[in-house]
């Protein structure tokens, strides 16, 4: 009964490693399909978040009947618990990856990104790969010191954030307003997906250490 019991949580962990992978995929070709108007590769995106939200809702049912069956505590409590709040977190990455391909297809043929800001929204995309490949890494491994370092990538999507305000905000903006909206949503789903896979990160370190990640010493 108890290997079952485990076999359950384990199962946990292998569906949120499975979420990492599809958000990956999310917001590597949303912004492929933003970068080069690609509606076909835009319309993918938004067709498979319905899997991500279906592997979460098994989550939620998983944890549900763990939770009513087994009555989970200490080590096992904090892994039901950490596992919804990062399946939410995933589920939400998901959702702003869909954000970003439907600017996509809402400018087709047209791409929705001018010219001069092209290498910081690539850049803003490597760096939400890098985050969501390293927050899988951590999910699986329960490695600590990995989830700590996904602050310095956040902290580099920031950085990015406000240099395209810096540019919206300049007197040479000549794109007029609805790029200028465009661009300010987009910055802005790809500095919530960042937040949101620092969140993971943190349950991570809640998940092994039972302390959130500001009162871990990992020196």
């Amino acid at each position: 009964m108890r290997d079952a019991y485990h076999d359950e949580l384990d199962a946990l962990t292998e569906q949120l490693v499975e979420m990492t992978r599809l958000v990956r995929s999310a917001i590597s070709r949303a912004t492929t399909a933003l970068l080069d108007a690609d509606l076909h590769l835009a319309e993918s995106v938004i067709s498979q978040d319905e899997e991500v939200n279906r592997i979460f809702a098994e989550i939620e049912t998983s944890i549900f009947e763990l939770m009513a069956r087994q009555q989970p505590v200490a080590v096992d409590l904090r892994m039901v618990i950490a596992a919804l709040r990062m399946g939410t977190d995933l589920e939400r990455m998901g959702d702003l990856a869909e954000h970003v391909a439907k600017v996509a297809r809402l400018r087709h043929p047209e791409s929705a990104i001018p010219p001069e800001i092209r290498d910081t929204i690539l850049e803003m995309g490597q760096i939400a790969e890098r985050l969501i490949t390293k927050t899988g890494s951590c999910i699986a491994s329960r490695d600590v010191d990995t989830a700590m370092e996904l602050e310095a990538d956040d902290d580099a999507m920031d950085k990015l954030h406000r240099r395209l305000f810096k540019v919206l905000m300049a007197k040479d903006w000549k794109y007029g307003v609805e790029p200028a909206i465009d661009v300010t949503l987009i910055g802005r789903y790809y500095e919530r997906y960042a937040d949101h896979a620092v969140r993971v990160a943190h349950d991570v370190v809640y998940l092994v250490t039972g302390s959130r990640p500001q009162d871990v010493n990992t020196v």
